[in-house]
């Protein structure tokens, strides 16, 4: 008895360790400006001891994944400075980075260190399957090989009337609902609905809904409607599914899962059967037409024209050192599915919010359309409508200061040391030109945090101004060097994890505002219900900062045309 006394005994002290010494050890990090000393006035006794429980179990991730965490995130981008240290699980150090330098090292130069966090990869791959966001190494390049040439201009060109189509059952649907009149209509509804089918019909050439008609969402248009929400705030039980993927075969995994009395996990479990059901459903379908050949493939929604066929036909025909697996192919669609609904959704709703508080904007931008509409005598074409100088300026200056996704998440492979572009003072008194970053250190790239630092964008960097794409942007914008593959900002990131389909998402915006603004105006509703938007993995509205049901009530009015 004694023998299992001691050993229980090591067992606790052993855990007791684990869970005490990021607080005690030394670290290379120690030196960075602590963003709970960094608090000033608000640091009381009272304030420490009621986050005492926090901090040593989750540290700042509570704050950080707050939905209406806005301030939390927002102190760290004004008030801290360009790098500034956190507090992770159980008291391990964290790096809330934007300086431009240091994100030109994370997202390309020493892209290959700075990685996703295993548990974020693994909890993708066990909802998705093994795409693009849930791999690594050689493994992640190839299927990047693969996928970069899908998402070009030429095969944009190609998805330009299917876009169209799609929009204009979308206007159909909104002249059906609303009756020829003025009337406030849910449209975070409609144009969720519609960034699905888009997906569903340029992306995988099928289509899930004909918008012509107000309908509740099926169970797969629901289930990717939730998935990011519940996604981001089940991440403290996410940080464990590495641990879990490694307790047994697959179907032992499963029967785990089934008894956690978790309602959130439960959910999740529900929508990720549903997605993965539906995705091999259209992916054997999709599969089949290929094989039976043109005639069949035809027939199909998108003619064969859409990004999925496009990329089996090059699959088909790739090497076999590149060629990709069945199970890689579905990860693939599931991923394209859900990254380009949420995402799309979410900047269109905000985009539209934002014009109608700024009628001046909309009314200028909805004449631009009209113009170019006149002028290709019917749709506008590709490149005059990516061209149009307005439509593409709000659409900048929406994702500059409301990109859906508001920070990233990465971890150091090895220790590496992070030159900075200004040097920063540390705990010691110092300047510091660099930091040396320990191995597996969590870095959260300030998405938003970057796009509105005003070092870089000037002191009217909180303000929503269009016209600041017109002109030539200053020469601290483009002396930054900042690593996003978009417009100077980080909004869809950069380097090999860049988002393969910003061209994709860019498209779906301007087709749907084109289509839109030239048939409806849009005004909020007169009854002032308080719109909050919340954080999560994809930002989201709803009506009140208590309600969890995403919603976007807006008033929209019939324009005679």
């Amino acid at each position: 008895m004694s023998l299992l006394q001691t050993f229980a005994t090591l067992v606790l002290a052993w855990a007791v360790w684990q869970v005490f010494r990021a607080f005690i050890a030394k670290s290379a990090l120690d030196n960075i400006l602590d963003q709970n000393r960094l608090l000033g006035g608000e640091v009381t006794p009272l304030f420490v001891l009621r986050r005492l429980p926090l901090t040593v179990c989750l540290g700042n991730l509570d704050q950080l994944f707050d939905r209406h965490g806005w301030k939390f995130q927002d102190d760290l981008g004004e008030r801290y400075g360009p790098v500034v240290k956190l507090q992770s699980l159980l008291g391990r150090k964290a790096l809330f980075v934007f300086d431009p330098l240091a994100l030109q090292n994370i997202i390309i130069k020493d892209q290959y260190i700075y990685e996703p966090p295993e548990w974020a990869t693994t909890s993708f791959a066990l909802v998705f399957g093994p795409g693009v966001l849930a791999t690594y190494g050689e493994r992640h390049r190839r299927q990047r090989k693969m996928l970069n040439p899908v998402f070009s201009i030429k095969h944009m060109r190609y998805m330009t009337p299917i876009f169209y189509r799609v929009a204009y059952n979308l206007q159909e649907g909104i002249k059906n609902h609303i009756n020829d009149a003025p009337k406030d209509i849910d449209l975070l509804h409609w144009v969720h609905r519609t960034a699905l089918e888009l997906v569903g019909q340029g992306g995988l050439g099928y289509s899930f809904d004909s918008l012509k008609e107000d309908v509740p969402y099926t169970a797969y248009a629901r289930a990717m409607k939730d998935l990011i929400a519940s996604l981001f705030h089940l991440t403290p039980y996410r940080l464990w599914t590495p641990y879990f993927k490694k307790l047994g075969p697959k179907w032992f995994r499963r029967w785990l899962l089934d008894r956690v009395p978790i309602q959130g996990i439960q959910r999740l479990k529900e929508m990720t059967d549903v997605v993965y059901e539906n995705t091999r459903r259209v992916f054997f379908e999709k599969k089949a037409a290929l094989e039976a050949g043109d005639a069949a493939v035809k027939e199909q929604v998108a003619n064969g024209k859409d990004i999925m066929s496009i990329l089996l036909r090059e699959n088909m025909k790739a090497s076999d050192e590149d060629k990709l697996s069945e199970e890689e192919l579905l990860g693939q669609m599931s991923l394209l599915v859900f990254a380009a609904t949420d995402t799309t959704t979410s900047a269109l709703a905000q985009t539209f919010q934002l014009l109608a508080q700024h009628r001046d904007v909309q009314e200028k931008v909805r004449a631009e359309i009209k113009e170019a509409k006149l002028k290709a005598r019917g749709d506008i074409p590709h490149d005059e409508l990516m061209a149009l100088p307005y439509l593409d300026s709000i659409c900048r200056e929406t994702l500059r200061m409301y990109p859906p996704v508001t920070f990233m998440t990465r971890e150091t492979r090895k220790d590496v040391l992070m030159p900075l572009s200004q040097p920063i003072r540390g705990v010691n008194g110092q300047l510091m030109s660099e930091i040396p970053v320990p191995k597996a250190t969590t870095i959260l790239v300030g998405v938003r945090a970057s796009n509105m630092n005003a070092s870089i964008w000037g002191e009217d960097v909180k303000e929503w101004k269009p016209e600041r794409w017109l002109d030539k942007l200053p020469e601290s914008v483009t002396d930054a060097h900042l690593p996003g593959v978009y417009s100077n900002l980080m909004t869809f990131n950069g380097g090999g994890r860049s988002c393969v389909g910003f061209k994709f998402s860019q498209l779906e915006m301007k087709v749907v505002m084109a289509v839109l603004l030239e048939s409806f105006d849009f005004s909020m509703p007169d009854n002032g219900k308080d719109v909050v938007w919340n954080l999560a993995g994809v930002r989201y509205p709803t009506v009140g900062r208590e309600s969890k049901f995403a919603e976007f009530p807006m008033k929209v009015t019939p324009i005679d045309t």
